[in-house]
């Protein structure tokens, strides 16, 4: 009970509790991801342009941030470096596409977005190949 109460954490438990969070947050964003790359054709005329890009580089672009970087969070690789591009991509959705509603259509970018900082500032844990190479 004592345990359950306590601000004291091992070293051990903040490398589970940052795996779990890399493991989460990266399926189920390479899921995200992965439903707009199986759909690219059929996305690409009604995608946002984000900075007139055009809205098949804007859609190649999140594809990018939400599959592939995902994939390299999930995997504990480049970690910190692989969570720029979703934190862009999920501002973008919270802020330009979504409008600002935290608690409406843009629920899930501010949960991602909250999830991908967290995971930038505290980095992969040691349960990753970051941390088992050193870096």
């Amino acid at each position: 009970m004592r345990k359950l109460i306590s601000t004291n954490y091992t070293a051990g438990a903040f490398n589970a509790a940052t795996l779990l969070l890399r493991i989460v947050f990266g399926i189920l964003m390479m899921n995200h991801g992965y439903d707009k790359l199986v759909h690219f054709s059929a996305q690409k005329a009604n995608f946002y342009n984000f900075l007139g890009l055009g809205s098949t580089t804007s859609l190649l672009l999140v594809i990018f941030a939400e599959f592939f970087c995902a994939l390299f969070v999930l995997l504990g690789l480049f970690t910190r470096l692989s969570t720029i591009p979703i934190i862009i991509c999920m501002a973008v959705a919270l802020f330009k596409v979504h409008d600002n509603q935290f608690f409406g259509n843009g629920q899930a970018a501010c949960l991602f977005l909250t999830g991908f900082l967290t995971l930038l500032i505290i980095g992969p844990g040691k349960i990753s190949v970051d941390g088992v190479s050193g870096k």
